[in-house]
């Protein structure tokens, strides 16, 4: 099986994940079950059925944690520097608004664009991926092509 880069934030917030799962969130859930269990008729029981499916995603989340987890390449991006690779927290600037945007290159697990973290394979991340402060990329998106200029490559 493949490695997954995690950077150490990202490693963190998936074991406080799954700790959070394993030990509040199982437990209410297995109550809620057994609340719902009192009613009587399970299959007319709304509330047994709503909480069966929650804990089908709760064990579901578990194991995909416990996996991402096992497989973790996990990389200290403060020791890293130079050009953009994963890790780098990367300040863009739109050639055609002017908007200035920052992105963290990190692995899928982590990866959240409303949060400024940027898939490693997504079409900008592999447009950056090599590049220097200064340099200007092209990336073809769903919106269309875009043009950016690195402002700033910084590793924390």
């Amino acid at each position: 099986m493949d490695k997954i880069p995690l950077t150490r934030h990202g490693q963190t917030t998936l074991n406080e994940e799954l700790k959070r799962l394993k030990s509040k969130d199982r437990p209410e859930i297995i109550r809620a079950i057994s609340e719902a269990r009192e009613h009587g008729d399970l299959s007319e029981n709304a509330e047994y059925h709503s909480a069966k499916e929650k804990q089908s995603f709760i064990e579901g989340r578990i194991k995909e944690i416990e996996g991402i987890l096992s497989r973790a390449d996990v990389i200290d991006t403060s020791k890293l520097s130079g050009s953009v690779k994963f890790g780098a927290l990367v300040t863009l600037v739109d050639e055609d608004t002017d908007e200035e945007k920052v992105y963290q290159i990190v692995g899928e697990p982590e990866a959240n664009l409303e949060n400024g973290k940027l898939n490693l394979k997504s079409p900008l991340a592999r447009a950056l991926i090599g590049k220097d402060e200064g340099d200007s990329v092209e990336v073809r998106t769903p919106g269309g092509q875009r043009s950016y200029e690195i402002l700033s490559v910084e590793y924390r």
